[in-house]
């Protein structure tokens, strides 16, 4: 009888001990999920931040206005064959 109720200890036992693991385990995935979501948006941000940096009209007005560039005269542009 001694034996039954020590296995049943021993059974009651890793029985709290695997849903307390589990538990851990399920924090754990929440935690990455929740990482992974901002991780999401922050690529979405940074998407987004890329189109709006190398769009034509961007990158053109960026050229007049902060480095002074002008576009040449077409009859001074050279086109080179290859």
């Amino acid at each position: 009888m001694a034996v039954l109720l020590i296995m049943l200890l021993i059974s009651a036992l890793a029985v709290i001990y695997s849903k307390y693991y589990s538990r851990l385990i399920f924090i754990e995935i929440q935690k990455q999920e929740r990482a992974l979501d901002q991780y999401e948006v922050e690529w979405g941000q940074l998407q987004l931040e890329l189109t709006t940096l190398t769009e034509q009209n961007r990158v053109e007005l960026v050229a007049r206005e902060q480095l002074k560039l002008v576009m040449p005269l077409r009859e001074k542009i050279i086109y080179i064959k290859p």
